[in-house]
């Protein structure tokens, strides 16, 4: 028996299936800056949306935190229980300093961002099947299973996303992750690793974190990138794999981690695709999926330089301009 949320609930009639709240930024004492991540571009991208006339504060869907029950839905109380200890989040996170800093200022400074952060996919994972497209402003923890984070994933937002739609919506029992963040994401495919209901794509240079070849044995369909791979080979490769990955399994709803460090000059990706390429890349997803008439929610996931927001907010006004996202019941 499924367990009360307050996390599928209705929204206004103003809303579009966007979805974020001010709460993912995280600012802690300027120990932020000791992370390549920008832990505020989700609110840059919010503020470049609005400056483009797309976005309004009356048309955002407002994320809510997930609950410790809501967690216990794919995590498990031992690795809850390790995210009290500020030594554990530091070694998640890569922020030793965090170590040292008492537990109840790191759940609330940086934790609770995170746990917004993926109440925010959750809900979007509902408004994706109720509205044919949804787009977090963040998530895309695609490093964090059930039992284990790493790389600043620390919630497992994917593989709830997932589970909950599993239980809690009727007709969707076939789900498919794209994963074109730069890493491999393991922690879903572990997560997933022998559930014939999710389906796998995953596009990363196979240079860089993780390397984890058990995860690997998720993916049915595997693009391994060299280094300072550029935008047409990029493209070809996606847009061969993704129609094979839709002709081969059609599923119910596509979730689309669309991690920005492919970028050309990203410190952690290796590769070399230009911020035209990923707007082009995220197109191609959205018209590929919607052309096979499935419903598909995008995530932000990964990109660790100041322009990431600036390609991401481009990207969504793209779609939008092309038609691939729009209000109709």
């Amino acid at each position: 028996m499924s367990h009360c949320t307050s996390l599928y609930r209705e929204v206004s009639e103003t809303c579009w299936p966007i979805v974020y709240s001010p709460k993912y930024n995280i600012k802690f004492l300027g120990l932020e800056k000791l992370h390549p991540f920008d832990v505020e571009k989700w609110g840059r991208v919010v503020h470049l949306l609005k400056e483009g006339n797309f976005l309004s504060d009356v048309m955002i869907v407002e994320a809510q935190e997930v609950s410790e029950e809501d967690l216990k839905v794919a995590h498990t109380e031992q690795y809850l229980r390790k995210l009290k200890c500020s030594f554990s989040v530091a070694k998640i996170i890569e922020m030793l300093p965090i170590a040292f800093i008492p537990n109840f200022l790191v759940q609330r400074t940086v934790l609770r961002p995170l746990r917004f952060q993926t109440g925010g996919t959750i809900m979007a994972g509902k408004l994706a099947v109720d509205y044919g497209w949804a787009i977090n402003i963040g998530g895309g923890f695609h490093h964090c299973s059930g039992s284990r984070g790493g790389r600043f994933c620390i919630y497992a937002d994917i593989t709830l996303c997932i589970k909950f739609l599993f239980e809690r919506v009727a007709g969707i029992s076939r789900v498919t992750i794209i994963d074109l963040d730069a890493h491999q994401g393991n922690g879903h495919e572990t997560d997933f690793l022998d559930d014939s209901r999710v389906y796998i794509m995953d596009v990363y240079n196979y240079h860089i974190y993780p390397y984890d070849s058990i995860a690997k044995r998720a993916i049915r369909q595997m693009v391994e990138l060299d280094w300072n791979t550029e935008d047409e080979e990029y493209l070809e490769k996606v847009k061969e794999h993704l129609e094979m990955a839709l002709d081969e399994w059609l599923p119910h709803l596509v979730i689309y981690n669309a991690g920005t460090d492919i970028m050309v000059g990203d410190p952690l990706g290796g590769l070399s695709v230009s911020p035209e390429g990923i707007v082009m890349r995220d197109e191609l997803v959205f018209r590929t999926v919607r052309k096979y008439g499935v419903p598909i929610l995008m995530v932000t996931s990964g990109g660790y330089q100041k322009q990431t927001a600036r390609v991401i907010a481009d990207s969504i006004l793209n779609l939008y301009s092309m038609g691939l996202i729009r209000m109709i019941l």
